[in-house]
């Protein structure tokens, strides 16, 4: 590549990165953007504490850990490729749980705080939303 052409690629990053999706598509590989705010996910651990601090209830608590486990592995950032499904819960569409917290797509606590709230209210508790997974597989 001669030294102008790469000028004008680096001058032009959108026609660079336009480039190299196209290439990585070709070669199957997939793109996505990055979160429009700094990554700040907790690990498991970090989630796990947040939740059990949220959820004093030790069965309230181990229901509301079974589902998370099973739908995210304690994961913040996870993302089903099928359905787009987000976050530990896996609200769909994500951005629901914009609801509870302007840092939905990486706080353990914001999330953790919308999926009480969705299990409290679809299914009167964790336990309920627990039970309803258990006999369907999802919640």
């Amino acid at each position: 590549m001669s030294v102008s052409r790469a000028i004008r690629r680096i001058a032009s990053p959108k026609k660079a990165l336009t480039t190299a999706a196209m290439a990585a598509a070709a070669t199957g590989l997939v793109l996505t953007a990055a979160p429009a705010q700094a990554a700040t996910t907790s690990s498991a651990g970090q989630a796990k504490a947040i939740a059990k601090q949220m959820i004093p209830n030790a069965a309230q608590y181990n229901a509301f850990s079974q589902i998370v486990q099973h739908e995210s592995g304690w994961d913040v950032g996870a993302t089903n490729a099928s359905s787009g499904a987000y976050g530990l819960v896996q609200a769909l569409p994500g951005s629901k749980m914009a609801s509870a917290g302007s840092d939905w797509k990486t706080s353990a606590k914001t999330q953790i705080e919308w999926g009480l709230d969705y299990m409290n209210d679809r299914y009167g508790s964790p336990v309920g939303a627990w039970n309803f997974w258990q006999a369907n597989g999802w919640y």
